[in-house]
């Protein structure tokens, strides 16, 4: 049966360039490999049904509606305002106070995608109007969007965690370290353009207006810290923290903000159920095909291969990064880790790869994948809100793969980046 899913799969990722929903063309895949097989229909319900019976899986959609009512009511304003006080005064501020606001707003919604398209259309705006070229604009804000994903809330390792069996709240806390790295890379990357552009700055604030910029967006930056103490304290688990931050959310926009309506809130969860309905087909289609793997015995047969090709741990990440660089390039990153994670888990925990480190690098490669052609979503979702072609925002962005991928190296070969400060705080 390993040839049969050997072909079906080639078969599959020749039908993805016609255009179809990749979740689609993955149920298709796994009927027909069920259908060969002979698998009884309601084993295919059953696989479906259990994939989406997942309690951590219900923080996806609790923190995409947390993040559509944030946009919606003056939260992701404020804080890119704060940013802007805080470094605008740097050569290339306003750029700088891009990555810092996606640092801040990755604490709350983490989603590189609502990054782009809520914080950036703020700041791309603010950006153009104080004379920077657009492209710079686009470009920084498409690569600091990759933040958001990798600084807790995060959407893709909420997926890696359910996917891997991995504790979720180890996986939040380990991407701090590696986000800021993102952060302090992209502004070091940024110093060295604005100063060969000389691009502009602000005049250097002073007290009245740090304190003034603190003062309106102190409620929107105690979000992550609301959060970031739930789950450290034991007082909610991340699926819980989820319910929290939509609640508080909700105060933000309608009690102390003031700039949400409540007529705005049956509009914000349908979008939600839009895209959580996205991701849910990807996750129950890749249950399906994850479980057609199994039958086949391809993960164990790719498995055996990828041990005999080496049993260096360090090896085996450095072909786990190609592999997913290569991949991200061509799929969207939660299809790719949901069907990828079955194959490439197993393999690393025999290797006595720490599993949360694995997570970091497997969710950062993808990220970088959402701002490279020809599938980079981000780079799509900001050539739109700056108004110019996926090319020029394609070319505007390779230097900041630069940055990025220094952050994945150091990662990768260094794993206490990942796993000292889980450690230190869960003791496990």
């Amino acid at each position: 049966m390993t040839t049969a899913m050997l072909v079906i799969l080639a078969v599959w990722f020749v039908v993805l360039f016609l255009g179809p929903p990749i979740w689609l063309a993955m149920a298709l895949a796994a009927m027909a490999f069920l259908a060969y097989a002979g698998i009884p229909d309601l084993a295919v319900a059953q696989r479906i049904a259990k994939a989406a019976d997942s309690f951590p899986l219900l923080a996806a959609p609790l923190f995409i509606l947390m993040g559509n009512i944030m946009n919606s009511g003056g939260t992701t304003r404020r804080i890119f305002e704060f940013a802007k006080v805080c470094v605008g005064w740097m050569r290339g501020g306003l750029c700088h106070a891009n990555i810092v606001a996606s640092v801040i707003f990755a604490g709350t919604s983490g989603s590189a995608v609502a990054d782009a398209g809520g914080l950036g259309t703020l700041e791309i705006k603010a950006m153009t109007d104080e004379g920077y070229p657009v492209d710079i604009a686009a470009a920084v804000t498409a690569s600091s969007a990759t933040i958001g994903p990798i600084i807790p809330p995060s959407l893709p390792l909420i997926i890696y965690g359910v996917s891997a069996e991995a504790s979720i709240g180890a996986l939040f806390i380990a991407g701090i370290v590696p986000g800021l790295l993102m952060a302090g890379a992209l502004m070091l990357m940024v110093r060295a353009i604005s100063v060969k552009l000389d691009l502009p700055r602000h005049p250097f604030p002073g007290v009245r207006d740090l304190w003034r910029a603190f003062r309106d967006a102190f409620w929107a930056l105690m979000t992550p810290v609301i959060l970031f103490a739930g789950l450290f304290g034991g007082v909610f688990t991340p699926t819980e923290a989820a319910a929290v931050s939509v609640a508080y959310a909700l105060v933000l926009g309608l009690v102390i903000y003031r700039e949400f309506r409540l007529a705005d809130l049956a509009r914000l969860i349908l979008e939600t159920v839009e895209t959580t309905g996205v991701v849910l087909a990807l996750v129950m289609t890749a249950s399906l095909m994850a479980y057609c793997l199994s039958l086949s015995r391809l993960p164990q047969s790719a498995g055996a291969w990828l041990t005999a090709l080496t049993d260096q741990p360090l090896v085996y990440l450095l072909i786990v990064n190609a592999i997913l660089l290569v991949v991200g390039c061509f799929m969207e990153a939660l299809a790719a880790m949901l069907i990828l994670v079955p194959i490439l888990v197993p393999v690393a925990l025999k290797l006595g790869i720490d599993p949360i480190q694995f997570g970091l690098v497997f969710v950062l490669n993808l990220m970088i994948g959402t701002i490279t052609p020809p599938v980079g979503v981000v780079l799509y979702v900001t050539s739109k809100v700056a108004g110019i072609s996926f090319e020029r925002v394609t070319i505007a962005t390779l230097p900041f793969l630069v940055p990025l991928l220094v952050v994945l190296a150091a990662i990768t070969l260094w794993p206490p980046l990942t796993t000292w400060l889980p450690r230190l705080l869960l003791g496990s």
